[in-house]
């Protein structure tokens, strides 16, 4: 059985909602993650089984790896079709926000998001969530939003209405979210979930090659480069530091999603519990933050970079040059040296 995560005056309201409205929108945060794109999908299939009309929006275009999942081309890319992403938005009875807990999280869509009449939905597991919709689900201890997905659908009494391609996006979600089961998954009922997924046709197999082996030779090269040349190891601070700048990005011809677990190599290496990765964009510098055991990756990028997140998953954004976020870090280590040289990592 299914433990009951989700309050039930949160399920009762949010399915007379449901039942109430026809014409729904899913949003989610900006460079979307497996995550993001499984739960906004399962839940479309899901609603689009029970008869609704239902528009996925994400603020800007997501990794070519997660393009498989079923009715992915039905996704309206907001940086590519404003206009129309506005005038679905605007028309919408209910919204649903998945996967990210505040605004800023969804870019410039967030001034669309808060003229909409609609009532609001939120879904999700990152912490420190805000006060912006109607109903708020919010569980920062459930691995996924994916997996708040299918809690929330079982809960609604409405497993049988839960297709294979919904399955299929939920448990995608699901295993990108843990690294194909491999941190954050140590709760004995996200494998009775999986196997409840199991019944309804998934072949997790394929899902994980789906995910992990169609990557392109460029994106090889590449993670071959920063790994050679771009890695940097504090061993005082038991920390590694990858940067990448738009230049090095232009030269293996990069596309979103090609950096996608970069941050997470470091940590394979014997005495490294803190991992950034560091990239310059177009308009800001991107931080990503691993850590492993005890120390707060949220806080690094809270008290330093304005970010935030997961306790060992977080990240952030830079306003300025490569080379200063490269400095604001590394001067801050040393603040960090007491938690990082005291890590308990749970090791066997």
């Amino acid at each position: 059985m299914l433990n009951k995560i989700i309050p039930e005056n949160q399920i009762q309201q949010a399915q007379k909602l449901v039942e109430k409205f026809d014409k729904i929108v899913i949003i989610t945060h900006t460079s979307p993650d497996g995550d993001a794109i499984g739960a906004s999908l399962g839940l479309y299939h899901f609603l689009s089984e029970i008869g609704k009309i239902v528009n996925v929006i994400v603020p800007n275009n997501y990794p070519g790896f997660l393009k498989w999942m079923p009715d992915s081309k039905e996704i309206i890319v907001y940086e590519w079709k404003k206009s129309l992403a506005e005038e679905t938005i605007l028309a919408a009875e209910l919204i649903f926000c998945l996967d990210f807990n505040s605004p800023k999280r969804i870019g410039e869509i967030a001034e669309v998001l808060e003229k909409a009449q609609a009532k609001k939905i939120l879904i999700d597991h990152h912490p420190e969530v805000g006060n912006f919709c109607d109903i708020t689900i919010s569980h920062p201890e459930i691995s996924s939003t994916s997996e708040l997905i299918f809690r929330f659908i079982c809960r609604m009494g409405m497993f049988d209405d839960l297709t294979r391609s919904c399955a299929e996006c939920i448990y995608a979600g699901m295993m990108t979210d843990t690294g194909a089961f491999t941190y954050n998954s140590n709760e004995k009922h996200i494998y009775f979930i999986i196997s409840e997924l199991l019944e309804k046709g998934i072949d997790k197999d394929l899902i994980y090659d789906k995910v992990n082996n169609h990557q392109t030779e460029n994106r090889l090269r590449l993670q071959g480069y920063v790994l050679y040349e771009k890695m940097k190891i504090f061993p005082e601070f038991n920390t590694a530091l990858i940067t990448l700048s738009r230049e090095e990005e232009q030269r293996f011809q990069w596309r979103r999603g090609d950096t996608e677990g970069f941050v997470n190599m470091p940590l394979t290496i014997d005495g490294i519990v803190f991992s950034a990765f560091i990239r310059e964009e177009e308009n800001m510098v991107k931080l990503s933050f691993r850590s492993r055991g005890n120390f707060p990756a949220n806080r690094f990028a809270s008290e330093v970079f304005n970010g935030g997140g997961h306790f060992n998953a977080a990240g952030g954004e830079y306003y300025g040059k490569l080379d200063e976020a490269v400095a604001l870090f590394r001067s801050n280590l040393p603040k960090y040296a007491d938690l990082l040289s005291n890590i308990k990592t749970n090791e066997i």
